[in-house]
């Protein structure tokens, strides 16, 4: 079963990749595509034997021997249920589903088509599911969806703030962080929550995607580059030592060496942390994919590489205002370059000390140290 995503053409070569080698590997076997890309494209099977959508990968068993395409009608989508008698144990993150779908049809994403309108997990369901996580030994959990801006409980019309106010006041584990969060949703109120908790990481990913207010435009996003330049400043004035990362899309259409600079000048004066920067991939059914003053792509992936430099140059400035102080990580278990343990900082900070076993899921006072095997480095105890 190729479980696949068709968020961009990258994403559709490595299903059709995929499938090849499954066929050349078991010419008998049953190939099932589900998930994103058959709800949108199931027209685009690459041999599979059986298309589905997203709500139907959740009842492969039922549809087996039927023929296809499956799929659902996005207003139909439902969230699925979580099965807390089989939470794991002793893991140090969980990522906690509390939101799917979307329905702001930016004018270069396929994901409202994918995955249907926004639907929220109850708030009563969040707290609980938190609170076997604690019990469980789990130590953060991390609040993820596809928009969890637009997270509403039906029955209370309760909001992200007030999930977040529940989630601080209840018992849950230590640390609580948060996936990308839309700019439009992040208000006062918002920052004070954020501020005003030991339980709510310092770090914020914001998709930030352009920074030229003539690109936004172009994109369907609803905010200027000087609303965003704003909001990085009342993050930080609460804030000081807050690690925000922004997502930036190169190359979109109409993005020429005058509206590119705009986004390298935004990124160069802003005090961020890091960059996720992908290549602008045109999707069928989108309003982009008709889109005129096509970037090429060679100027594309001029654009991205210097982004991903600018990106490395912003991280390594960022981890230098932290050495020599005294943080607190819980340390993971996995062993890095044979001797090494990783734990992340309240701001998302990757610091990396010598292995022990004795240290896995534990919360730790550590001293960033400094740079070193291309690690943030860092020892055990302060001072």
């Amino acid at each position: 079963m190729v479980n696949a995503c068709t968020l961009t053409g990258g994403a559709e070569r490595d299903i059709r990749r995929f499938i090849n080698r499954a066929r050349r590997e078991n010419g008998s076997a049953l190939i099932i595509l589900a998930g994103c890309h058959g709800q949108v494209y199931p027209e685009r099977a690459f041999g599979a034997d059986l298309v589905l959508g997203h709500e139907e990968k959740f009842r492969i068993a039922d549809l087996l021997g039927k023929a296809g395409p499956i799929r659902s009608d996005r207003d139909l989508f439902s969230l699925e249920s979580a099965r807390i008698g089989s939470l794991p144990q002793g893991k140090t993150r969980f990522f906690l589903k509390i939101q799917d779908g979307c329905d702001n049809f930016c004018s270069y994403c396929v994901v409202p088509y994918a995955r249907g309108n926004p639907r929220s997990r109850p708030a009563d369901e969040v707290i609980k599911i938190a609170k076997a996580l604690k019990q469980g030994g789990v130590n953060e959990i991390v609040l993820t969806g596809i928009e969890i801006s637009a997270y509403r409980d039906h029955e209370t019309n309760m909001d992200l703030k007030g999930l977040l106010n529940a989630l601080i006041e209840s018992e849950t584990p230590a640390r609580i962080r948060m996936s990308s969060v839309d700019p439009l949703f992040i208000d006062d109120e918002f920052v004070d929550i954020m501020a005003g908790s030991d339980k709510v990481m310092k770090s914020l990913h914001i998709p930030l995607q352009s920074g030229s207010d003539e690109i936004l435009k172009r994109m369907g996003r609803r905010y200027t580059s000087a609303f965003v330049k704003d909001l990085i400043k009342r993050l930080t004035a609460k804030m000081p030592r807050i690690g925000i990362g922004l997502d930036v899309i190169a190359g979109f259409p109409g993005e020429d060496e005058d509206r590119y600079r705009e986004t390298i000048t935004f990124v160069e004066s802003a005090p961020i942390y890091y960059l996720h920067v992908f290549p602008f991939s045109a999707r069928i059914g989108t309003r982009a994919w008709a889109m005129d003053e096509k970037v090429p792509e060679a100027q594309k992936k001029r654009r991205v590489g210097q982004l991903r430099s600018l990106d490395q140059v912003k991280r390594q400035a960022f981890y230098r205002l932290f050495i020599g102080t005294d943080v607190q990580i819980i340390a993971e278990g996995k062993v890095y370059k044979g001797k090494y343990m990783r734990g992340y900082t309240d701001n998302y900070l990757p610091l990396y000390l010598p292995y022990e076993k004795k240290l896995e899921n534990c919360l730790l006072q550590v001293t960033i140290e400094g740079v070193e095997d291309g690690l943030l480095r860092a020892r055990a105890g302060p001072g």
